[in-house]
């Protein structure tokens, strides 16, 4: 027995499912999950010491590559002064000024300690502005577990194909209102018949839950309109396009400015942060400087906010369009070799993220995205990963490459993918 299988073992006396988030289980793949001692830039060395090459990156938020030197420093030198002070810090003030600065639709910012904390205090405040209770979200569409956004969702909830609202109370779920990504007549319809009690769309504008999917054109300029004109507001999930897609996200990207915006992943360097923010007319809600409450110890840690000003001074001076044509390269022959392989797949790419789909149709929502062949994906998943690559154990998911990967990082994976049998 290995290592990590061990360890697993004694996870699940201790720990349900012997994991803390329930998709690194590798129950949909087969597979127990590894154990991992430690990483560094593109790598990732489990407690075997098995060296694999990583494309989960921690689900997103290592785009400079594992243990960082700058950010790894910054977070010494922030934790030599203490580690916790439930009090201002110059750090977080630094790091709003930097993300206010970053992306278009954020005058004003508020640091959370996750991207669910962020969406449903989004949502809260969303809520509070309009003085309406309902909420449109996408088939497909994770916004994390808060109760609002469990009808329907994408990532580790499609991925171990459980019902999305046990636990979560009808009077809360009531208020969900589901439309299909990518299809404006379905949002339209939703308006027309609640629009009076509707009081935010939330969206990934590049769908990042159900395997990547690109807005098609005209999605998100119709979401726009379609909120302001019934008076709602549109709410950019960017936890995992975020700095990722573009140094202002994809609303950057697509020249869509959304009312609001929920930040994570990169802007903690790997440590847990989150952040939502807007107009300054709508965060002037938040309290103390309005009435709808949210608030929490951790928020705005010093060592949080240590490691995501290092990584976003970092990634302001690197070239995201090299690594963009450097993924998709990467990835469109990774395509043509499981294609000469016989089996269908689609690709799609978007900058550092990219997902293969095992069907012959084009994915452009949750639905197309669910023809996918779950079995092929299991083998490809089990295939590469005895080979050192290690992909995310879920067909649901994206990878994601980093300015850490090298063409030797890519020309192994090639080689690991040309050896797979089907």
């Amino acid at each position: 027995m290995s290592i990590s299988q061990e360890l697993f073992h004694k996870a699940s006396t201790l720990i349900p499912g012997g994991v803390n988030s329930p998709v690194r289980a590798c129950k949909s793949v087969h597979c127990d999950p590894l154990f991992i001692a430690s990483a560094a830039g593109s790598t990732l060395t489990t407690e075997d010491g098995q060296t694999l090459i990583d494309y989960v990156m921690s689900w997103g938020p290592m785009l400079l590559g594992h243990n960082h030197p700058k950010v790894a420093q910054a977070i010494a030198i922030a934790a030599a002064k203490g580690t916790s002070f439930g009090a201002p810090s110059r750090l977080e003030v630094e790091l709003a000024e930097a993300v206010v600065q970053a992306v278009p639709g954020i005058e004003m910012v508020r640091m959370v300690s996750s991207g669910t904390e962020a969406t449903m205090s989004a949502l809260r405040l969303a809520r509070g502005y309009t003085k309406r209770n309902g909420v449109i979200k996408f088939h497909g569409g994770y916004h994390g577990h808060a109760d609002a956004f469990l009808a329907s969702a994408g990532s580790g909830v499609a991925t171990q194909s459980i019902p999305g609202t046990p636990g979560v109370p009808q009077d809360v779920v009531k208020h969900t209102l589901l439309a299909n990504y990518n299809d404006l007549d379905t949002v339209r319809a939703l308006f027309e018949a609640k629009g009076s009690d509707i009081a935010a769309v939330i969206v990934e504008p590049v769908a990042g839950n159900m395997g990547l999917v690109l807005p098609q054109p005209g999605f998100l300029e119709g979401l726009r309109e379609l909120t302001h004109n019934y008076g709602a507001l549109l709410i950019f999930d960017e936890v995992i396009t975020g700095f990722r897609v573009s140094f202002g996200g994809a609303q950057k990207i697509f020249g869509i400015t959304p009312d609001l915006t929920c930040l994570g992943k990169i802007i903690g360097g790997g440590l847990p942060v989150g952040a939502y923010g807007g107009k300054k007319e709508i965060m002037s809600h938040i309290a103390p400087s309005g009435t709808v409450y949210q608030a929490g110890t951790l928020s705005g840690n010093p060592l949080a906010m240590a490691a995501g000003l290092a990584t976003l001074q970092e990634l302001a001076q690197l070239d995201y369009n090299d690594l963009a044509q450097r993924t998709s390269s990467f990835s469109e022959e990774l395509e043509k070799i499981l294609r000469s392989k016989g089996v269908p797949v689609q690709r799609n790419h978007i900058a550092s993220l990219f997902t293969l789909f095992f069907t012959d149709q084009p994915v452009v929502d949750f639905s197309s995205a669910q023809t996918a062949n779950s079995d092929l994906f299991v083998s490809f998943y089990q295939q590469m990963r005895k080979q050192g690559i290690y992909l995310a154990p879920s067909g649901f998911e994206c990878a994601f490459t980093s300015f850490a990967h090298t063409d030797d990082d890519f020309d192994k994976t090639l080689d690991a993918a040309r050896k797979v049998q089907f």
